[in-house]
């Protein structure tokens, strides 16, 4: 290939970085705000990774073939039915969260995890 990268390699790289950076938050940070943030960037990482799971080079979409194309010659799109479903769910999971930091704050004033582990009662 010539010292050139596939675009199957640049996304499993790209996710994988997105992956580790999103946990690398989750775990270094204590404010509640950013560790959401984190889990949403790993999210955003699995995604990726599932739909390039699913990529096959010069495949097209089944919503795109015309009458007389091959099912051989159409990518899967069950990672990508997958990923609008996973979508879907991430932002519900994220809008609760965010809402649970909200009245958390409300009652404690904070949102670093080491100050709302310490009044315990």
């Amino acid at each position: 290939m010539n010292g050139v990268l596939s675009i199957s390699t640049v996304l499993n790289f790209g996710s994988a970085g997105l992956i580790v950076l999103g946990l690398y938050i989750v775990f270094t940070q204590k404010n509640l705000i950013k560790m959401v943030i984190g889990i949403d960037i790993a999210e955003t990482g699995v995604n990726v990774l599932l739909v390039s799971t699913g990529y096959i080079k010069g495949n097209t979409a089944p919503i795109f073939s015309k009458a007389g194309l091959q099912v051989s010659s159409m990518v899967d799109p069950v990672p990508q039915a997958l990923v609008l479903t996973s979508i879907v769910i991430g932002f519900g999971v994220s809008a609760l969260a965010l809402a649970m930091i909200i009245k958390l704050y409300e009652k404690t004033g904070t949102l670093d995890t080491s100050k709302i582990r310490g009044l315990k009662w």
